[in-house]
C-alpha cells in the first residue's frame, strides 16, 4: 500500500512539473503567429512560381513563332504584350515577397514575443497588432507596452518612403454603447486614428498614413467563440500597393470596334 502511495506521488509531482513546464500562452501565441507567417511566405513563393511557369510557356510560344515565322502580326503583338505584362506583373510579386520577409525580418523579436503578426489576407500584406498590448476593454488610450510596441514598428516602416499605409481598426461582435463611443464603428475608428498619431510621433510621415475603423465587419476569426472574439479585436496595419504593382487598366471601358 505504501508502494502504491508513493508510486502514485511520484506520478503526480512528475506531472505537476510536466505541465509547469510547458508553453505559455503566450508562446503558443507566438508559434502559432509564426506559422502563419511562414504559411502566407509559402503562398507568395507559389504565386511566384506560378507567374514563373507562365512566362516560360509565353516566351517558348514566342521563340516557336520567331524560329518557324507562323502567326500573324496580330497574334505576335498580341503574345508580345503578354509577356510584358508577366514578366512586369513577375517583377512586382519578387519584389512583394523580398518585401515581407524584409518586414519579417525586421520585427522578428516582436513576433517571437506575440507582439505582431507579420501575414496576408484576402490579398493584402498586413501587420496585425493585438488589442491586448495596446488597449484595455471599451477604451482609446494606448497602455504603455503598446506605445513601445507602436514606436519599434513605426522605426520599420519609417524606412519605406515610397509607400503608404492604412491603419484600421477591428472589434468583436459585442456591441458598445457609452456616452462617449455609439457603436463599434466609433471606438474602432478612434482606435486607429490614436495608433496613427503613435506612428507619426516615432518617426513616419503623416502622409504615408490613413486610418479607417471596421468594427466587427471584417473578422478575422468566428465571433462564436472566445478566442475568436479575441482575434478579431485588432490593430491591422496594411501595407499599401504602389501603383506600378496593380494590374493595367488600359482599354478598360474602351467601347468595341464597330459599336
Amino acid at each position: 500500500m505504501r508502494h502504491t502511495s508513493k508510486l502514485a506521488g511520484t506520478f503526480l509531482i512528475g506531472a505537476l512539473f510536466a505541465v509547469g513546464c510547458g508553453p505559455s500562452e503566450l508562446e503558443l501565441k507566438a508559434q502559432k503567429d509564426l506559422k502563419d507567417q511562414q504559411d502566407a511566405n509559402a503562398k507568395l513563393k507559389a504565386q511566384n512560381d506560378d507567374l514563373s511557369k507562365k512566362l516560360a510557356e509565353a516566351t517558348a510560344a514566342a521563340d516557336r513563332f520567331k524560329a518557324w515565322g507562323t502567326g500573324t502580326q496580330d497574334e505576335k503583338e498580341a503574345l508580345q504584350k503578354k509577356l510584358a505584362e508577366l514578366e512586369k506583373a513577375k517583377a512586382a510579386s519578387e519584389a512583394r515577397e523580398a518585401m515581407f520577409r524584409n518586414l519579417a525580418e525586421k520585427l522578428r523579436s516582436m513576433v517571437d514575443a506575440g507582439q505582431i503578426k507579420v501575414t496576408v489576407r484576402n490579398g493584402r500584406m498586413l501587420l496585425v497588432l493585438p488589442n491586448d498590448i495596446l488597449f484595455d476593454s471599451g477604451k482609446v488610450e494606448v497602455k504603455q507596452e503598446g506605445k513601445a510596441a507602436i514606436g519599434n514598428v513605426a522605426k520599420v516602416l519609417a524606412g519605406m518612403a515610397d509607400r503608404h499605409f492604412l491603419v484600421a481598426g477591428h472589434t468583436d461582435n459585442v456591441p458598445i454603447k457609452t456616452h462617449k463611443f455609439r457603436s463599434n464603428w466609433e471606438l474602432s475608428t478612434q482606435r486607429a486614428v490614436e495608433v496613427t498619431r503613435l506612428l507619426v510621433e516615432g518617426g513616419m510621415k503623416p502622409s504615408q498614413l490613413g486610418a479607417a475603423g471596421y468594427a466587427d465587419f471584417d473578422p478575422a476569426a468566428s465571433n462564436d467563440t472566445p478566442d475568436g472574439q479575441k482575434q478579431n479585436r485588432r490593430i491591422e496595419i496594411v501595407v499599401e500597393p504602389n501603383l506600378s504593382e496593380l494590374p493595367s487598366l488600359e482599354g478598360l471601358g474602351a467601347k468595341p470596334a464597330g459599336k
